[in-house]
């Protein structure tokens, strides 16, 4: 597929465009990503609205309660306060699931986070573990990311997060980690935007360079623990419901709200006041990169928004000003740098993951293993 001749600039049927560098475009306008959803994701939610989803989902909630069986979980789930999470720590309960849920304080939660958070586990009668970050480590390691002038400066949320999760299964020894992932809302989450969190070795390439002291409790995760000892010693796994049953975001937010107590935050994953300012401000002004362009292309795609309600919703501005300014004077602070420098660093010529060390071969290695998994899977059902 190859960008189109007359030089197109977005989508004729999802809003994607050439802000994101990877995206092509074929004869009929469409792109890559829309393309992509209809041969490999839109089998996937079509079989969730059906009865083979939900047997699927019936084996995994079988397999995870025998597994869990004499002990005091039969799963793990990561809790955010955002919608995603908070509709599958609801719904592990309704299948009737024993959860240990799991935060990481990364230290930017808002107050709204923070309330969302005591709600669900209240309401739901969860056990919470909370992993409280080292704030000085973290601070020292986000102004890094930022004086290194990424487009992901939210990898050291993500991945702490992530290494959370695995740790804390592998102490309880729980099987099974349940994931907020989904195909229905996020199928198109561009690369080129961003990098893989997931990424130990860029991580402190970054921090290296810009790093000021060591991480001694910052939580890391090893490429081999994630798709060796965890999965293969340990036999952990991911699994994520909600591509196994309908999912419609509108609908969950309601029912949470209803039966949670759950709050909006206005924006995909402004419970962090971090995320917020980093996908509304940062992205947008410095790379050029507006997410909700992703957000609202997954919403289409899986036919849970129109076209034309996307662009009207891309016609608001990404938050309010005052907000944003607020925003960058808190974040500022609270890395202990003053307003006028973090502009500056702001200010910076933008890099890309590349000009850093990493482990990109390995996960691209690991991706065309995966896909090339996915087509002999698939040719055999053919």
């Amino acid at each position: 597929m190859q960008k189109s001749s007359n030089s197109q600039e977005v989508c004729v049927r999802c809003i994607m465009d050439v802000t994101d560098p990877a995206i092509t475009f074929d004869g009929e306008g469409v792109c890559s990503y829309c393309r992509k959803f209809e041969r490999e994701q839109r089998p996937v939610l079509e079989r969730a609205k059906g009865p083979e989803g939900a047997a699927a989902l019936q084996r995994f909630v079988d397999e995870m309660r025998a597994e869990g069986r004499g002990k005091d979980y039969d799963c793990l789930i990561g809790i955010s306060g955002g919608v995603d999470s908070s509709y599958v720590a609801w719904k592990s309960k309704q299948l009737g699931l024993r959860p240990l849920a799991v935060h990481f304080d990364s230290g930017w939660n808002s107050e709204l986070a923070v309330y969302n958070i005591e709600n669900v586990v209240k309401k739901l009668n969860l056990d919470l573990v909370t992993f409280v970050v080292d704030w000085g480590e973290m601070a020292d390691l986000q102004l890094a990311f930022f004086k290194a002038s990424l487009a992901n400066c939210d990898i050291p949320t993500d991945h702490g997060f992530l290494a959370v999760l695995y740790h804390t299964a592998g102490k309880h020894g729980i099987k099974t980690l349940i994931s907020g992932g989904n195909l229905a809302t996020e199928s198109i989450l561009p690369w080129s935007w961003g990098y893989n969190a997931a990424d130990l070795r860029h991580l402190r390439a970054v921090h290296r360079q810009f790093g000021t002291r060591p991480l001694e409790n910052y939580p890391t995760l090893k490429f081999y623990e994630r798709y060796f000892f965890y999965p293969i010693v340990r036999g952990i796994r991911e699994v994520r419901i909600l591509n196994f049953l309908p999912y419609d975001k509108d609908a969950a937010k309601v029912l949470i709200q209803r039966e949670l107590g759950w709050r909006d935050y206005g924006g995909k994953h402004y419970e962090s006041v971090f995320t917020r300012f980093f996908q509304a401000y940062y992205l947008p002004t410095k790379f050029g990169f507006d997410k909700r362009k992703a957000h609202l292309s997954s919403l289409i795609v899986s036919g849970q928004m129109t076209r034309d309600e996307a662009l009207a919703e891309m016609n608001k501005p990404t938050a309010p000003h005052d907000l944003m300014q607020r925003d960058k004077g808190f974040i500022a602070k609270k890395m202990g740098i003053s307003l006028e420098e973090f502009e500056r660093i702001i200010a910076l010529p933008p890099l890309t993951y590349k000009d850093f060390a990493s482990n990109e071969w390995l996960f691209d290695f690991k991706d065309r293993l995966r896909d090339k998994l996915w087509m002999a899977k698939k040719l055999r059902q053919d």
